[in-house]
C-alpha cells in the first residue's frame, strides 16, 4: 500500500521555513515575497517547469527570473529544495554571510540555477523579456525540436512601477512573446505601505490592453495557480498570472502589513510561526517525505533532457556544429578575415558621412559568418544604419535579427542583458550617446554580471552640432568610464572602428561601449597593419622626429586627427611630438608599466585632447599635463563653429605643447 502523498501546502510550507529560518539566522532580510509566493512557486515548480537541477545549464531549460529580488530566499529555497547540488543546506544557513552563494539579493551564477542578478527593479522582467527574444529567435532558426522553453518571472508590484516595466508590458504585447510568463504578486503592499499610497489604476488592465492574456487567481490556492500557468502556455500571448497574495503569509505578527516587507524576525516569530502552521521540524531540517516530493520535481524531466541531447546528437554535422558554437559563444575564424579585410579596403577610402556608418557597414559586413548577432535599436534606424540586411524581429517573423524598440531605452538595454544571459544569441543596443543614461541601469548590470552585450553608440560629442547640447554628451565618456568592467572603446577611423569591434566581439567577461561620432573621422591610420593596434588600448600613431620626443599628444576618437594636424606644426617648429591614440582607457590601464611609460613618453610634455569634460584625464596626464576639451555644456550650432568655439582646434593642442615646455624652460627651434 502506497504512502499518503503529501499536501501540496506543505510542499509550500517548506519555502517558508527555510526562509524564516535563514533570515532569522541572518538577523535580516526579505520574507514578503518567499512567504506570500510560496504556494505560486511551488505550483511551477513541481508541475510545470522544465529543468533537471542535476545539469543547471541545460540549454532548452525553461528560464526563471526573480524580478524582486529582494525577496531572494524564494529562489534560493526552490534551488535547494528541488537538488541543485551547488545549493545545499550549508548555502542556505548562510545567507547573507560573505562567501556564501545565498546572496543578499541574487547575483548570477548559471551553474547554480540562478540566471541574472536582480535586485533594482524592473531590471529582472526586463530581463525575462530579452530571454523570451532570444528564445523565439533561435526557436525559429533552429526549430522547436532544440529550442521549445518558456521564461517565467516572479514579479512584484515595484517592478510593475518602475517606468521599464511598462516598456516591457508594451513591447511583448507587440511582438507576441507568447513563452513569456509573469507571475506577480499582487500583495497591495511596498515597502511604504498600501500600494494606493502610490497608485490608483487596474494594473491588470494594463496587460490587457497590451495585447497579454491575463489571469487573475488567488495566490494560496495552488490548485488555480496551477491551472491559471497551464492555460498561460496554452495561449499564444505573453501572459500575466495576477496571484493576489497576503504578504509574509504564516507570519502572525507581520502578515499583511507593512512590516511584513523586511522587518526584523526574531526567533518567537519563526517559534509562532511553526506553531500556527504545524510545522513541528526544527530549524533547517526537512523530513523525507516532504524532501522527496521536490527532489523528484528537480529530476523529472531528465528523461527529457536526455531525449533532447539524442536530438541534438542526430542533427546534421553542420547544424549542430553551428549550435554549439554559438551557444559556447565562440568566435568562427572567418570573423578575423572579414575584419581585417575591412582594416585592408578602409586605408585611402574616402570617409563615410557619419562615423558611425563605419561601425553599421562592419555590421553588415559581418552578416554571413556572425549570425547570432541580434540589434536592437532605439527609434534610429536612419541615422545609426544598423539593419541594413537585416530583417526585423516581428510577431509572425521572429527568425528576424533587427528588434525595433520604439522609444523604448531603458527596456532595450535590460533586453540585451537578458538576451545574453540567456545565450544563443550576440546582442548589440544602438542608440545615441546621449541616451546611454536611459540604458545606464541596464548596463551597470551586463558589468556586474560580466555579460558580453555591445552597447553601440553615435553621436558622441559637440561634433552632433545644431542638435545642441541636449544631444551633446560631453560628460558620458567619462560617467562610462568610471563603472567597473566597463570596456569603453572610441576609435579614431575606420581602421581602428574594425579592430575596437574586434576586441569588442572577443570580449566574453564583460559589455562594450562603442561610441562613434556623427560626424566623418578623416583617416589617420594610412598603412595596414595585421596586428590589432588597439589591442592594448593606447599606441603611438606618429612617433617624435628629428631628435628625442618632447611632446606627447594624447587623443581618442575624432580628436585624433586634431592632435595629427598639431603635431604636423609642433614638428614644422623642431619640437619633437609624437601622436598617442588611446581608444580605449580600461586596456591601456592593464598594461604593465614598461608599455604605458613607452606610450605616454616620460619626461615629457603631454596634452590630452577629447571633446568631452577633462574628468579622468589627469591620470595619464601627469602633473605637468595640459586638456584641450569641454569646460561644460555645449551649444547649438554647426560642428565646425562649436569646435572654435570651444578651442578644440590643431592651434589649440599646439599653444598648449608650447606653454608647458615654455614653463619648463625647453629649447626650441625651427625644422629646416
Amino acid at each position: 500500500m502506497s504512502a499518503t502523498p503529501v499536501p501540496a501546502s506543505r510542499l509550500a510550507d517548506a519555502i517558508r521555513f527555510l526562509a524564516i529560518d535563514a533570515i532569522v539566522r541572518a538577523g535580516e532580510g526579505h520574507q514578503g515575497v518567499p512567504l506570500g509566493m510560496a504556494e505560486i512557486a511551488t505550483a511551477l515548480y513541481t508541475r510545470h517547469l522544465k529543468f533537471d537541477a542535476s545539469d543547471p545549464q541545460w540549454p532548452d531549460r525553461d528560464r526563471v527570473v526573480l524580478s524582486n529580488g529582494h525577496g531572494s530566499m524564494l529562489l534560493y529555497a526552490l534551488l535547494h529544495l528541488s537538488g541543485h547540488e551547488r545549493m545545499g543546506i550549508e548555502q542556505i544557513r548562510s545567507f547573507r554571510e560573505f562567501g556564501s552563494r545565498c546572496e543578499g539579493h541574487p547575483e548570477r551564477d548559471p551553474a547554480s540555477g540562478i540566471e541574472v542578478t536582480t535586485g533594482p527593479l524592473g531590471q529582472g522582467i526586463a530581463n525575462a523579456f530579452g530571454m523570451a527574444v532570444a528564445e523565439a529567435h533561435l526557436r525559429a532558426r533552429f526549430g522547436p525540436q532544440l529550442v521549445d522553453h518558456h521564461t517565467y518571472a516572479f514579479v512584484g508590484d515595484g517592478c510593475l512601477q518602475e517606468g521599464i516595466g511598462q516598456e516591457m508590458v508594451s513591447l511583448a504585447g507587440h511582438l507576441g512573446l507568447g513563452r513569456l510568463i509573469l507571475l506577480w504578486d499582487d500583495n497591495r503592499i511596498t515597502d511604504d505601505g498600501a500600494t494606493d499610497l502610490s497608485i490608483s489604476e487596474d494594473v491588470a488592465e494594463r496587460f490587457r490592453v497590451a495585447n497579454w492574456h491575463v489571469v487573475e487567481v488567488d495566490g494560496h490556492d495552488l490548485e488555480a495557480v496551477s491551472e491559471a500557468i497551464g492555460a498561460a502556455r496554452a495561449d499564444p500571448r505573453p501572459s500575466l498570472v495576477a496571484c493576489r497574495t497576503v504578504i509574509a503569509r504564516g507570519l502572525a505578527r507581520l502578515q499583511g502589513q507593512r512590516g511584513g516587507h523586511s522587518a526584523r524576525l526574531f526567533p518567537a516569530d519563526a517559534d509562532a510561526a511553526r506553531r500556527d502552521l504545524n510545522w513541528p521540524w526544527p530549524p533547517f531540517e526537512l523530513p523525507a517525505e516532504i524532501l522527496e516530493p521536490w527532489r523528484e520535481a528537480g529530476r523529472r524531466h531528465a528523461p527529457t533532457r536526455q531525449a533532447w541531447a539524442q536530438r541534438l546528437d542526430e542533427r546534421p554535422a553542420g547544424e549542430r556544429e553551428a549550435f554549439e558554437r554559438i551557444l559556447s559563444g565562440r568566435l568562427p575564424a572567418e570573423v578575423h578575415t572579414v575584419l581585417q579585410r575591412y582594416k585592408r579596403e578602409a586605408i585611402g577610402r574616402e570617409p563615410l558621412p557619419s562615423a558611425m556608418f563605419i561601425s553599421a557597414e562592419i555590421n553588415e559586413a559581418l552578416d554571413a559568418v556572425l549570425p547570432e548577432r541580434m540589434v536592437g535599436c532605439a527609434d534610429l534606424e536612419a541615422p545609426t544604419g544598423h539593419k541594413r540586411q537585416l530583417a526585423a524581429f516581428t510577431a509572425r517573423h521572429p527568425a528576424g535579427a533587427y528588434v525595433h524598440c520604439g522609444v523604448r531605452e531603458h527596456l532595450m538595454g535590460a533586453m540585451a542583458v537578458g538576451m545574453a544571459a540567456h545565450g544563443g544569441v550576440l546582442p548589440l543596443a544602438v542608440t545615441y550617446l546621449a541616451f546611454s543614461d536611459y540604458e545606464r541601469p541596464a548596463m551597470r548590470m551586463a558589468a556586474l554580471m560580466g555579460l558580453p552585450v555591445m552597447f553601440v553608440f553615435s553621436h558622441d560629442s559637440i561634433g552632433i552640432g545644431r542638435n545642441g547640447p541636449t544631444h551633446q554628451p560631453v560628460e558620458i565618456l567619462a560617467a562610462l568610464r568610471a563603472m567597473p568592467n566597463m570596456q569603453v572603446l572610441r576609435p579614431a577611423d575606420a581602421v581602428e572602428a574594425a579592430e575596437c569591434w574586434e576586441l569588442a566581439l572577443g570580449r566574453r567577461s564583460g559589455p562594450s561601449s562603442l561610441v562613434f561620432a556623427r560626424q566623418a573621422l578623416p583617416a589617420v591610420r594610412l598603412e595596414h597593419r595585421e596586428e590589432n593596434l588597439s589591442r592594448r588600448g593606447a599606441y603611438v600613431l606618429h612617433e617624435a622626429e628629428g631628435k628625442p620626443r618632447q611632446v606627447t599628444l594624447l587623443a581618442t576618437g575624432s580628436e585624433v586627427a586634431l592632435a595629427v594636424q598639431a603635431r604636423a606644426e609642433l614638428q614644422a617648429e623642431g619640437i619633437a611630438t609624437a601622436v598617442v591614440s588611446m581608444p580605449s582607457w580600461e586596456r591601456f590601464a592593464e598594461q604593465d608599466t614598461a608599455w604605458q611609460q613607452q606610450v605616454l613618453g616620460p619626461g615629457t610634455v603631454r596634452v590630452g585632447c577629447e571633446a568631452a569634460v577633462r574628468f579622468g584625464w589627469d591620470r595619464w596626464l601627469g602633473e605637468r599635463g595640459a586638456f584641450v576639451g569641454m569646460p561644460g555644456f555645449g551649444a547649438s550650432g554647426p560642428a565646425d563653429v562649436l569646435y572654435r568655439h570651444f578651442g578644440i582646434t590643431a592651434q589649440a593642442i599646439a599653444a598648449e605643447a608650447r606653454r608647458l615646455l615654455a614653463a619648463q624652460g625647453a629649447p626650441r627651434e625651427r625644422a629646416p
